[in-house]
């Protein structure tokens, strides 16, 4: 409602739809690379309501109830011709306005709609968005309303999708609308997700296997580190042009064919098949790792080697970039998640079998420090868990999603809860910073 005038006409329908957020247990940084990753949904929730609008001239009205999410403007109203515009001139349309930006999350729906689906709009589009996913916190808020408002407006046109084509829908709008290179895990768990179950998918580009149950005795839960985290930072763009560059040798240094196209290579790569994740450790530390080098110059990687595979990103030739961290990552990270996954599908959940879980999630959070998506906020909650440890029923940590801030996520027994709610509050009085649990 906005100056007394509601939202919707009551006289037509509505549609609408809910997506939660989600806690990063494993793989997050390396789904760009084909990793697999283990994704639990949260409590926590987006709902969007759409509702056709046949006022002229016509538009796409956005409003939302979180002004925090939305910079302070609770509406943006964008003229229909605006967004059906090509995904250049959209994304320059919001990138424009900081106080509109926040709606290209959830009018980017209609872009993508327009050209990925062949929907012609002939009317203009209200649609409302209520979310209880924290925003900044790394667990997804972005993917969330994504899904709500594109399931939401898909509903509204009566389109059939399963879930995962509209959740690979939703990625474009944050790649191509948005402009964060993100890649496929959160909005698919948004949209494919089951409560207490760890989503399965191997990001290759986005093959789902089937659900990890939760047995009764494990927990996951979130504890917010206070400092506000965003996949469209200069760090986590960074980390994954460092992993593309990072791939683009390591296909030269086996000797792959390469062509160069517009903005992008292709490599014909019978061996990995273009993705990071399926070379070997044993590949990666015998025949690549001393070659790739630690830190590179824009400049310098595109004189030799033209450009990467990646077609979200571009490698900046004023920038020097770290490398082999960036590329080293998604080849591990793959091989936790596997072991995690195997882990928690087995028989037993005593504590040796925790600890090893535990153990794999210490080294994910290591290794986001080494590619420089560490905090000091995250990192001092991990060292909060590990100093409490089993006794405490507390057996691993790790940052969530994207990294440089957010949430750490805790392995846990469920009956520790009072101990996890022990380290937010002394992080809390440490920092000055509010810790508030996220499951």
């Amino acid at each position: 409602m906005s100056d007394g005038v509601p939202f919707f006409d009551e006289r037509h329908p509505v549609a609408m739809a809910r997506a939660p957020g989600r806690l990063d247990v494993m793989g997050g940084i390396a789904d760009y690379s084909g990793s697999l990753v283990l994704q639990l949904p949260t409590r926590a929730e987006a709902a969007a309501s759409v509702q056709w609008d046949t006022t002229d001239p016509p538009a796409v009205t956005v409003s939302t109830t979180d002004t925090r999410a939305a910079d302070g403007a609770s509406e943006v109203r964008v003229a229909l011709a605006t967004l059906l515009a090509s995904y250049e001139d959209v994304r320059a349309w919001f990138a424009r306005d900081p106080h509109a930006r926040w709606a290209a999350y959830v009018a980017g729906a209609v872009t993508v709609v327009h050209h990925e689906c062949g929907v012609a709009f002939d009317r203009g589009v209200r649609l409302h968005i209520a979310s209880a996913v924290p925003a900044g916190k790394g667990v997804s808020s972005s993917a969330a309303i994504e899904v709500a408002a594109m399931r939401a407006l898909v509903d509204l046109l009566g389109l059939s999708l399963a879930g995962r084509d509209l959740a690979l829908l939703c990625q474009k709008v944050e790649n191509l609308v948005v402009g964060a290179p993100c890649g496929a895990m959160d909005q698919m768990t948004a949209a494919c997700g089951v409560r207490g179950s760890l989503l399965a998918l191997v990001c290759q580009p986005a093959e789902l296997r089937p659900p990890v149950a939760l047995p009764a005795d494990v927990a996951f839960v979130g504890i917010d580190s206070g400092i506000r985290h965003a996949v469209t930072g200069v760090d986590y763009g960074s980390v994954r042009v460092g992993a593309f560059m990072g791939y683009r040798i390591v296909a030269d240094l086996a000797g792959l064919p390469v062509h160069a196209g517009d903005r992008t290579v292709r490599v014909d790569d019978p061996l990995w098949h273009g993705y990071l994740a399926n070379v070997t450790p044993d590949e990666w530390t015998s025949r690549f790792r001393d070659r790739v080098p630690e830190r590179m110059s824009g400049a310098a990687f595109l004189a030799r080697y033209g450009g990467t595979t990646d077609p979200v990103t571009t490698v900046d030739p004023d920038l020097e970039y770290a490398v082999r961290q960036p590329t080293a990552h998604p080849i591990r990270e793959h091989r936790r998640a596997q072991r995690f996954g195997a882990l928690l599908a087995g028989t037993t959940t005593d504590d040796d079998m925790m600890s090893e879980l535990g153990g794999l999630m210490y080294a994910s959070h290591a290794s986001y420090s080494a590619c420089g998506l560490g905090s000091a906020g995250t990192d001092r909650l991990v060292e909060l868990v590990r100093e409490a440890g089993p006794a405490a029923g507390l057996f691993g940590a790790k940052i969530t999603g994207g990294g440089s801030g957010g949430t750490v996520v805790v392995l846990a027994r469920p009956s520790s809860r009072p101990a996890i709610e022990r380290i937010a509050e002394r992080y809390g009085r440490e920092t000055g910073r509010a810790a508030r649990l996220i499951d």
